[in-house]
């Protein structure tokens, strides 16, 4: 056991060092963004000025895209793209006696992004409230990591002020105010439409694209009107002497968005930016510049935290109203569970007895005529067959909630046949099932477990399509990997439902300490994966 236990911990060791190794997957997203960070900082240079920091830095748009699309865990990949691009542009200069100090100040933003990304999306998975729900988790994270990335960088900013240009703590500060600002018009202004062409692409290209639905004319109307209203505010304001203050058009955008969500928000957000950042890119003064530029950027993000909430409510709305339906659909199938085993225990006892007088009548007619003899044998396996499926059927219909007991994945997958291939057959559809290794066994409770991928393997035969339906077992690991695997058909649109079988296979499959996910191969085949925790001494 001493010699195993590092060992062990290596092994956890590398797995994790492995999850933050790009994977050739990931070269091609890369590759793009390293292109788009060169192209953003030349586009950054026309809103430069006093102090390090561009007041408008679209690369944090590009780098928050990527890693909230791929994931943190491609921060490595993402801190290399842009070494290399600074190497390239001459900001790292490897013949300089500061480049170690370059090269810091060029890892920690992306290091900083990843962080809050991370810390978002654990938050957003154990959070119960509105704030978890999407698209909330993108536009908390869009927000904090600007923030966070300037706080990181005000001790280098204090203590080495030659670095970034500036010196004494008002330019320090209006730098990083700067940095803040900058970073926050880049990611609002770019990482919502790049995350939508991304999905919008992948989604065709799995065939389940959806297109957006036609807006609204009254709404749109509605809109315009409120938009154009803020603009006629602020020229009258400053026609009678009262400047110009953003706040009309910050309460036009929040009502926009509060009121038709995220799209149309950032849609509002694009026509501000639109009229002020053309003035900006013009010479004038750094304090007017960043005047202007903090009031973009406080319209942003008001209007975009306001329209991922109003998108985060219809979405918690439409998820009510779907449980709602569930729970509807639960009492109905209580109602005809109740009925069900009502019949089947009408129909046990007499079918007990006719199963064992079948078996004595066999028995009595081995030494018969032949005809006689082959009858009575078919009518004792009919009739045994029909009682073992009516017990089965009690016993998955009863009340009883057995305790989680070390279960042979074997004696599962048989219980799952005996229950699906009845269905199977009728709608002519082949259920192929690969043996099962009698050693593997897990910890469950088996009407439960058995449930859950009766569900998964009546979706996949109700898809009906003309390749059999092929139900595996397979481990990884120390862990089983049950899968169910299907080609939907394609002549025939595929009937909506309310996915009452998915949901509730989830919950058992999660309940059981595993994981449920359903996806599709490069083949256009849909697989449901069940991954369960193996029991190693079932005894």
């Amino acid at each position: 056991m001493t010699s195993f236990a590092p060992s062990l911990a290596e092994f956890r060791a590398a797995s994790r060092l492995a999850t933050f190794v790009p994977t050739t997957a990931d070269l091609p997203w890369l590759v793009g963004y390293a292109c788009a960070f060169f192209g953003a900082h030349h586009v950054a240079a026309e809103w430069g000025g006093h102090g390090y920091y561009s007041l408008l830095y679209p690369a944090a748009g590009f780098r928050m895209a990527l890693l909230w699309l791929r994931g943190p865990r491609l921060v490595g990949g993402v801190v290399v793209a842009e070494i290399l691009v600074q190497l390239a542009t001459g900001i790292i200069d490897p013949a300089s006696a500061e480049w170690s100090t370059h090269l810091v100040g060029v890892i920690r933003p992306p290091l900083v992004y990843a962080l809050v990304v991370l810390l978002v999306r654990t938050m957003a998975a154990r959070a119960k409230t509105s704030m978890s729900v999407a698209p909330m988790p993108l536009g908390l994270a869009s927000v904090g990591a600007p923030v966070a990335a300037a706080l990181t960088s005000l001790p280098w900013s204090l203590l080495r002020p030659d670095l970034t240009g500036v010196s004494g703590l008002r330019d320090v500060v209006t730098s990083l105010t700067g940095f803040v600002v900058g970073d926050l018009l880049g990611v609002l202004l770019l990482t919502p439409p790049l995350l939508w062409l991304v999905e919008l692409a992948t989604s065709t290209s799995a065939g389940t694209s959806t297109r957006p639905a036609r807006p609204d004319i009254a709404a749109v109307t509605e809109a315009v009107l409120v938009l154009a209203a803020s603009f006629a505010t602020e020229v009258l304001l400053g026609a009678i002497g009262l400047g110009t203050p953003h706040t009309p058009v910050l309460l036009a955008v929040a009502w926009i968005g509060l009121r038709f969500g995220r799209t149309a928000s950032w849609l509002s957000i694009i026509v501000v930016a639109a009229m002020v950042l053309p003035q900006t890119a013009m010479p004038m003064q750094m304090a007017e510049r960043l005047a202007l530029h903090m009031s973009l950027a406080s319209i942003m993000v008001v209007g975009y935290l306001a329209g991922s909430f109003a998108d985060a409510q219809a979405r918690m709305r439409v998820d009510l109203e779907r449980r709602d339906r569930l729970l509807f659909q639960a009492e109905r199938l209580k109602t005809l569970r109740a009925m069900s085993v009502a019949v089947i225990h009408e129909i046990s006892q007499p079918l007990s007895t006719l199963a064992i007088e079948a078996k004595h009548l066999h028995e009595l007619t081995v030494s018969a005529d032949p005809e006689i003899a082959s009858t009575a044998a078919l009518i004792d396996r009919k009739a045994a067959a029909l009682s073992i499926l009516v017990r089965r059927l009690r016993r998955f219909g009863g009340r009883t909630v057995d305790q989680p007991t070390p279960l042979p994945l074997a004696t599962l997958i048989d219980t799952v046949a005996a229950l699906a291939q009845p269905e199977a057959k009728a709608r002519n559809v082949k259920l192929s099932i690969e043996s099962v290794d009698p050693d593997l066994v897990v910890l469950a409770q088996e009407v439960e477990l058995a449930q859950a991928i009766v569900n998964l393997v009546r979706n996949a035969v109700q898809a009906g399509g003309s390749e059999p339906v092929r139900l595996t077992v397979n481990t990884e690991g120390d862990r089983a990997r049950i899968m169910v695997v299907n080609r939907p058909r394609t002549d025939r649109p595929v009937q909506p439902g309310m996915g009452v079988g998915v949901l509730v296979a989830r919950a058992i499959v999660e309940a059981h300490g595993g994981s449920l996910v359903r996806d599709s191969d490069a083949n256009g085949a849909m697989r449901a994966t069940i991954v369960l925790p193996l029991l190693r001494n079932p005894e």
